[in-house]
């Protein structure tokens, strides 16, 4: 039996690190106004630190749409590999050409990630381990992270490009 409404604790889990920040944080400032000396400067430094997690977690939140969908994508050493029921594919993050997020597609809305060598990888936005997405996209060369947010907040079903790579001087 459980106590917390499950609405609550998909809410809570959402925004766990930016819960995680406000507790830093309040943790910072106590030290930082009942202290002296160093420990007064360690909690000023960690109720910046918590701040700085609280941005990052309300982000990071605003992007996590579930993870009980199809499919688990995993991310390492510069790769996106999905393994859905039926297809699949990777993709390599320094030759990514395009991001698309595609809230046409059914039953959920996807990631388009286009890579000239093996073709375009369809990503439904729960897969399991999707939020791991939100890293590679924060690190491409510029990403505007709030274009990528309100597209996942709008209404309007449409495909829209979110991050395109700027053209690559031929050798």
């Amino acid at each position: 039996m459980t106590f917390v409404r499950p609405e609550l604790r998909e809410a809570i889990s959402r925004f766990r690190d930016a819960i995680i920040g406000v507790g830093v944080s309040l943790l910072g400032i106590y030290w930082a106004l009942n202290s002296f000396g160093f420990m007064a400067i360690l909690g000023t430094s960690l109720a910046v630190a918590g701040a700085l997690l609280v941005f990052a977690g309300i982000q990071r939140g605003r992007f996590r749409t579930g993870s009980d969908g199809v499919g688990v994508v995993d991310v390492d050493e510069g790769q996106v590999t999905y393994f859905g029921p039926l297809g699949g594919g990777s993709v390599v993050i320094e030759n990514l050409l395009k991001v698309e997020y595609d809230s046409t597609a059914r039953p959920v809305a996807q990631w388009i990630l286009h890579d000239p060598v093996n073709g375009p990888l369809r990503i439904p936005t729960n897969a399991q381990g999707a939020d791991a997405l939100f890293d590679v996209f924060a690190s491409l060369s510029g990403m505007q992270t709030e274009r990528m947010l309100a597209a996942l907040k709008t209404r309007r079903r449409k495909q829209v490009v979110i991050w395109q790579a700027k053209r690559r001087a031929l050798h």
